[in-house]
């Protein structure tokens, strides 16, 4: 018997068109993970999904089947927020690039669907100044939540304690390491990683991270690197779009 799913939270990944009338939606959902949906007729102009299926705008869901991809039932928008613009909806589109590229299918993470809802919001406020610590702390939030983030009060390789003035590097393949001559300006001090350490240990570690992200611009190559290869790829697609926009 199919398995129907109803009154789940989601939020729209990415869609593709399917036929002249539907699409194919990829969803984070809160308790099923990220998963495909097919959306039969959302693209005729009198289907109750054409409104409603937006990125970055949270949703409550209904779907059935036991097929990779399962069939959309309902939709409905929740409302409480305006859709980003500009640098911060760009911003969205990289999340979910991200979440795309290094999420398995049927994997649920909820809390790391509680940080998506939480950055989301950072990013409908249009607020400058917490755009890219928000940024910052998703990326550690979800590198840890995937088991691919290292602790950071420790040197990987051998468990030793970091020195508050010693500077370390964090790298794909080796961890926290100690800075050579060339890594000065990707880096960070022993003492900063291990207060990064302690805001994701806090009990609302989103916050705590943000706020901490905010004063340290050396973090975001560090975990640029990271990500870019763990998502196997140079240029993620949306930062490229972001340096081409830049550029005109």
């Amino acid at each position: 018997m199919a398995r129907r799913i109803a009154d789940e939270p989601a939020f729209v990944l990415h869609r593709y068109d399917w036929s002249e009338s539907s699409l194919i939606l990829e969803l984070l959902t809160r308790h099923q993970g990220r998963i495909a949906v097919v959306a039969k007729g959302a693209k005729r102009p009198s289907s109750n999904f054409r409104p409603v299926l937006l990125p970055l705008q949270p949703l409550h869901v209904a779907f059935g089947g036991d097929a990779e991809i399962r069939t959309l039932k309902s939709a409905e928008w929740l409302g409480g927020q305006v859709m980003p613009t500009g640098e911060a909806l760009l911003s969205g589109y990289y999340l979910n690039e991200l979440l795309l590229r290094l999420l398995a299918r049927d994997d649920p993470h909820p809390a790391l669907f509680d940080l998506y809802a939480a950055t989301v919001r950072v990013l409908a406020a249009q607020d400058a100044l917490t755009l890219q610590p928000a940024l910052r702390a998703f990326e550690l939030l979800l590198l840890r939540e995937i088991g691919l983030l290292p602790a950071l009060d420790l040197q990987t390789a051998t468990l030793a304690p970091l020195r508050p003035g010693q500077r370390y590097s964090l790298r794909p393949e080796g961890g926290l390491v100690e800075a050579g001559p060339d890594d000065e300006r990707g880096s960070l001090a022993g003492e900063q990683w291990m207060a990064l350490q302690q805001a994701l240990d806090d009990p609302a570690p989103f916050h705590a991270t943000l706020q901490l992200a905010a004063q340290l611009g050396e973090l975001k190559p560090q975990l640029r690197t990271l990500l870019h290869y763990h998502c196997g790829v140079a240029t993620l697609r949306t930062r490229q779009l972001m340096m081409d926009l830049q550029a005109l």
